[in-house]
This record gives C-alpha cells, sequence and structure tokens, in this order.
C-alpha cells in the first residue's frame, strides 16, 4: 500500500499551488450524466476518487477521456448502458451515491450498491431518499443495493425540508431537480462553495438554479441541458492543510490559486493561535512566528468549522501551549487518528465527540497508520513538526484527497519520501 518516510523539523518555506478540489469535482463529474452532450471538466487533480469516479460513470455506459497534457476530462452520455451502479466501484468511494440523482433525472430509474469511502462514522443516505421519495421515486432497499424509478418516467418539483444540511443530499437532489417537471425548492440546504460551483456548472448546461450558497436553493426544471466546460474551484481543504503544516512547522510559504473567502474559519483559528495570515488577491501568505497557542474547536456546516479540517488542527493542537478543547458535531468516529497520534507522544483525552488536548513541545517521529483520508493528513502534519523520523502507512487514504502531497512538501523542504 506504501508508505511516507518524514524526517521532520524542517521549515516550510517557498510557494505551491493548490490543486482543484476533489469534493467539488465528484458531483460534477456525476451532473455529467444528466446530458447526451459533451462535458468538458477542466484542471483535474490527479487523484483515486476522480478515477473511482470516472470508472464508475463510464461503466453505467459514458465515453470517458481523460488528457493527460492539458488535464481535461472529457464526458458524453449520450449513450448509457445500464442505471446500475455496481458495489465493486460504489465500495470505493462515498461521492459514488451522487449517479442516482442524474439517473433518476436522464433515465427515470437508477440501482445503485450502498456506497463506501472513509470510516469516520454513519453517513445514512436517508435525507437523499426522502427527497427523491418527496419527487415521486419508489425506492425499494434491499440486498445491498438502492432502486429507485420514477412513475411516468419523470420526478416532480417540490418542496423538500433537510432534517440536516446534508452537502451530499443537496447536490444529489439539485441534479434531480434539474430536469424535473415544475419547482423544486430545497430548505435548509448546504450552502458549502462546492454546492455554488455544483450549481455554476449546472446553469453552464442549461439549469435554472438560483440560491445555491444560501440555505434555499430554487431549481426550476428544464426539458434538457446541454454540455458546458467548467474549471473546478480550488480545493480548500487542501490550502488549509498546508496552511497549518507551514504554520506549526514554523515556515513561511505562500499558497497560489486560492479562494481566501472560503478559508475564513481555518484561518481565523490559525491566527487565534498566534500565526501570520495575508491574503492577496487569490494567494494566501502563512508565516509561522511561535509555538501555537491553544485552540477551542467546533466542527459545524460551512460557514463554520469544517470537519474534514478537524484532524488537522488536531495535530496542530498537540504542539500548541494550554489546553486544547475540539468538539467533533458532524462524525460521530472522526477521532480515529488519536490513537497514532498517541503513538507520538501526543497527550489526548477523548470523552464522546469531545477531544481535550494537552500540549506538548514536541511529538516523537513514531510508525503509525493512516486510517482515513483525513487523519493521514493529519499524521504527515505531525511528522513534518516532530522530532525524529515518522512513518505513515497505509497512505492510499491520502492518495484519494491529495495529489502528489509529498512532490509539493518536497519542494516546500519538507524531508518526506514514498516507500
Amino acid at each position: 500500500m506504501g508508505a511516507f518516510v518524514i524526517n521532520g523539523g524542517k521549515p516550510l518555506f517557498g510557494s505551491a499551488v493548490i490543486s482543484s478540489s476533489k469534493n467539488a469535482i465528484l458531483p460534477i463529474i456525476s451532473a455529467c450524466l444528466l446530458t447526451d452532450e459533451e462535458c468538458i471538466i477542466k484542471q483535474i487533480p490527479g487523484l483515486d476518487d476522480v478515477t473511482g469516479m470516472c470508472e464508475l460513470v463510464s461503466n453505467l455506459g459514458a465515453d470517458v477521456r481523460v488528457d493527460g497534457k492539458t488535464r481535461n476530462i472529457y464526458i458524453c452520455a449520450k449513450s448509457l448502458s445500464g442505471h446500475t451502479a455496481e458495489y465493486e466501484l460504489v465500495s470505493k468511494l462515498r461521492a459514488s451515491f451522487l449517479v442516482m440523482g442524474p439517473l433518476l433525472a436522464k433515465a427515470g430509474k437508477a440501482k445503485v450498491a450502498l456506497p463506501g469511502g472513509c470510516p469516520i462514522g454513519s453517513r445514512p443516505v436517508d435525507l437523499h431518499l426522502k427527497g427523491f421519495e418527496a419527487m415521486g421515486a419508489k425506492i425499494d432497499n434491499g440486498h445491498g443495493f438502492i432502486e429507485a424509478r420514477c412513475p411516468g418516467n419523470k420526478l416532480k418539483g417540490t418542496t423538500i425540508y433537510l432534517d440536516f444540511p446534508s452537502v451530499g443530499a443537496t447536490e444529489n437532489l439539485i441534479t434531480a431537480a434539474v430536469l424535473a417537471e415544475g419547482q423544486t425548492i430545497i430548505e435548509n440546504a448546504a450552502s458549502e462553495p462546492e454546492i455554488v460551483d455544483l450549481a455554476s456548472f449546472l446553469t453552464k448546461m442549461g439549469a435554472k438554479i438560483s440560491g445555491a450558497g444560501t440555505d434555499t436553493i430554487i431549481i426550476d426544471g428544464v426539458d434538457k441541458v446541454n454540455g458546458a466546460e467548467h474549471t473546478i474551484m480550488p480545493d480548500r481543504i487542501e490550502a488549509g492543510t498546508f496552511m497549518t503544516a507551514a504554520a506549526l512547522t514554523g515556515g513561511d510559504i505562500t499558497l497560489l490559486n486560492v479562494v481566501p473567502e472560503h478559508l475564513k474559519p481555518v484561518t481565523a483559528k490559525l491566527r487565534e493561535s498566534g500565526m501570520e495570515i495575508i491574503e492577496n488577491g487569490n494567494s494566501v501568505k502563512v508565516r509561522g512566528i511561535a509555538r501555537p497557542s491553544a485552540l477551542d474547536i467546533k466542527t459545524h456546516p460551512f460557514p463554520g468549522f469544517p470537519t474534514d479540517m478537524q484532524a488537522q488542527l488536531s495535530a496542530y493542537s498537540c504542539f500548541a501551549e494550554g489546553t486544547s478543547v475540539i468538539v467533533e458535531t458532524i462524525f460521530e468516529n472522526r477521532f480515529m487518528h488519536v490513537n497514532e497520534l498517541r503513538r507520538m507522544g501526543a497527550q489526548i483525552r477523548v470523552d464522546g465527540r469531545t477531544a481535550i488536548i494537552e500540549g506538548i513541545e514536541s511529538l516523537q517521529g513514531a510508525q503509525v497508520r493512516a486510517t482515513d483520508l483525513r487523519a493521514g493528513a493529519a499524521l504527515v502534519i505531525a511528522g513534518l513538526a516532530a522530532r525524529g523520523t515518522t512513518e505513515v502507512l497505509d497512505i492510499h487514504h491520502i492518495d484519494r484527497g491529495y495529489e502528489f502531497i509529498e512532490n509539493k512538501l518536497q519542494r516546500l523542504g519538507a524531508d518526506i519520501r514514498r516507500i
């Protein structure tokens, strides 16, 4: 599976270009199923999850071409040969369930295996299914698959209230509503930047969507949508990860291709802990000027502190002066990195969904295991700042969400190699 070997204690210096967003591109690939015309997605990140989603839509009959030179994906779903997303492909990534909305909208039927992804807690798809049912779909759940059909092969617009502002459910329901009859209103919708990026792409295709980025999204159904070209937004979680690594190692780096507005929660916490952050257009400069001060963090849906940055800031807090308290409100099993950080000497106590971290001057390198994507990123950050050598195992989790992370870190002066 591979591992990263990190010799810590080297500050990061220089500049790095942030890749396109993993969490934005996956629903956009799925949305390409809505049209018979070719869609072009530009500046794709070289991630295992992107490869997996391309394999999935290809398996459904879409023609998928990847141009390695331009880093563009060309997708044409004119001849869909099936409506079943098999377990072998779906089990690899959670976002695979996002094909259900486009399949229902275009083909009037969909059969999708229950999804996989990181084992960070129960992420039920009941919000997706309630929304589809409200739009007239008939749902059958059994034998590891969820099957949905639309009477008359057409969904009906309606008002849907989400019990929780789920990003995945919001994305799935938006794409389903694009070709539905009449108007669909999604209330208590997720407002993450990735939702706005999806709506922007769909609007280029001819969809009629308003309110993306707020808690109420309105979609007026159209008869068909066209092909479109789209450049994916920068990855705010990759940017936050590199900001945290630079701050903790006492480095001085500039991140290019970022949207500072998307990074406000992370920026606020790093500044609160004593770090210097300078925003300039589409770049952010991060300077680690002292040992960090302790932090209190509570994860929330956007615009709150992102759950996808919780593990990284947990590792950061291990080096802080004082006691940090981190509360995870989104996923009940997102402290799996704690035991690995303890192997490096971290002083962490977990009580339910709260982690209490007693900061120490430094951690000691050790052999640790990436249990999920963001936990892996946290361990890399800890290894960069720790004394001695850290070996991070099971880095296939990290490859799902970070494009050549070791190459970018090496160019910033980190002593890290893949074995």
